[in-house]
């Protein structure tokens, strides 16, 4: 072999040495990076995450509308002002009222071309599922989405859950049997309940519709005309039934939920279904205000926000969060199944057929908005 061959050899040996090593280290330091982000708290992780949406919600210029479903003026404030405390420097504007008369001004504002809402948290699940199918809605996956439980969040990434509501019976702590499960819907057909019940129009709340629909189910349209001759008062939206409950004036609500203290409990019964559903959150593709839309969802979603704003009155969507004290796990209650509302909130027609029926025993719907009693929120509540 010639010497200048051997030398070439010799080098050729080297450099690939070098390479090796290079890529060793390199390897090692991905690893490294690896294991201390793996080692940091997810809570800390997420919060690094909120800032760097935070810094783009800013550059973006520090706005955001959000429309969420609720019965009372004000019913999110705390939330708002939570939000607002962490990031100042975004101008969130969350508006409250009925999800049903939201997605109406969402499919208004889409059709004129004038988006007002960013985003959109609501109990309508069929909405979601439209808009994601008529290209309406973005694809994020918000800070702490692998967490979240399956059967609340949209595979693809459109919508995410950010709490379970359930809606069962609010009853007087006096009137429960012993074992507060063993309670009944017949139960409130004795004579203690005889003008004694405050029950939110089932016709005016698809979640309170549907409750009625598993009560129907048991125990037949009969039991209805039974509950009528009760002589309940029928009041617009949820706030209203648990306040009464919980005042003492009176001792017992159907299929709604909430804080029903110092007189009152929810109760989940043992031999009936109660309805449990995740309320979707998600945001529209023409948004005006993506950035800070991330920013909120989130925030909304992360560690911190479900343990500490969530999880202390009802079940988190994330499954790293305890229950509230008095609840166990919502995948524990076999007489509910989140995924029983979404199938019927689905069929528009099969609601409607059972609203009409179910109206022929409550009558129809009186009484100001709820959420807008004044009448003053309009088509674009929540635009800068």
């Amino acid at each position: 072999m010639h010497e200048r061959q051997h030398i070439a050899m010799k080098l050729t040996k080297k450099k690939r040495l070098g390479v090796a090593i290079a890529t060793g280290l390199a390897l090692t330091a991905v690893s490294a990076t690896a294991i201390a982000q793996a080692a940091q708290p997810a809570a800390a992780r997420e919060q690094d995450q909120l800032q760097a949406l935070y810094q783009a919600a800013k550059a973006e210029g520090g706005k955001v509308t959000v429309y969420i479903g609720g019965d009372a003026p004000g019913q999110w404030d705390s939330l708002a002002d939570a939000f607002t405390k962490q990031f100042p420097d975004v101008k969130l504007h969350l508006v409250t009222d009925l999800s049903k008369y939201h997605d109406a001004r969402i499919d208004n504002q889409l059709a004129t071309g004038h988006l007002t809402a960013d985003a959109a948290i609501l109990q309508t699940a069929q909405d979601f599922d439209r808009w994601k199918k008529h290209g309406d809605l973005l694809k994020y996956k918000p800070v702490g989405w692998n967490d979240v439980y399956a059967n609340a969040k949209d595979k693809d990434g459109y919508y995410t859950g950010v709490f379970y509501g359930a809606f069962s019976y609010i009853v007087n702590t006096r009137q429960l049997p012993a074992n507060p499960g063993d309670f009944k819907g017949t139960d409130l057909l004795e004579p203690a309940y005889k003008n004694k019940l405050i029950l939110t129009y089932p016709n005016d709340d698809d979640a309170v519709l549907f409750g009625y629909k598993q009560i129907v189910d048991k125990y037949g349209w009969n039991y209805l005309a039974k509950l009528v001759r009760q002589n309940p008062k029928l009041i617009r939206g949820v706030p209203g039934s648990s306040a009464g409950v919980a005042s003492g004036d009176y001792l017992a609500s159907i299929a709604v939920g909430g804080d029903a203290r110092p007189d009152g409990t929810q109760v989940f019964s043992s031999t009936e279904r109660f309805n449990s559903w995740a309320q979707r959150g998600a945001i529209f593709k023409k948004a005006p205000h993506k950035a800070g839309a991330k920013l909120f969802l989130s925030w909304l979603n992360s560690q911190a926000t479900q343990k500490n704003a969530i999880a202390t009155w009802t079940w988190s969507v994330r499954e790293d969060i305890a229950p509230p004290a008095g609840l166990k796990p919502l995948a524990s209650y076999k007489n509910t199944d989140p995924d029983a509302f979404v199938k019927f909130m689905s069929n528009r027609a099969a609601v409607e057929r059972f609203r009409s029926q179910l109206e022929l025993y409550v009558g129809q719907v009186k009484g100001a908005d709820p959420a807008d009693p004044t009448d003053t929120l309009g088509r674009t509540p929540g635009s800068f």
